[in-house]
């Protein structure tokens, strides 16, 4: 997937959460940081899927890596982290929420 612009429209954050996957590792890293394996603990993705999709949303802007000797942990970024309103990120033109009862969250128009 090509890298977003700088500051992505709402649209393309749409693109990118349409998948699971994504929006289950945003849900599992909105209770905190957490190393892949933690994430991987949660989510039973392959290792290269989940680095994959990892990937996708650092190109995002949703979330950010930091080296830890051979581990890496994962957080929300800060605009992210702002955007939060409990278990629900808003996007601007939505809210995407997370309400436990499947691995993803649905979008809401906001």
């Amino acid at each position: 997937m090509p890298t977003l612009p700088e500051t992505p429209s709402c649209a393309q954050l749409l693109k990118v959460l349409a998948d699971d996957t994504r929006l289950a590792v945003l849900e599992s890293l909105l209770s905190g940081p957490k190393h892949v394996n933690e994430i991987n603990d949660q989510l039973h993705v392959e290792q290269t899927l989940l680095s994959h999709h990892l990937r996708v949303l650092r190109e995002a802007g949703l979330v950010q890596s930091q080296r830890e000797g051979k581990s890496v942990l994962y957080r929300l970024t800060p605009a992210a982290r702002s955007a939060r309103r409990g278990k629900a990120i808003n996007l601007g033109c939505c809210s995407i929420t997370f309400d436990g009862r499947t691995p993803a969250g649905h979008a809401e128009p906001g």
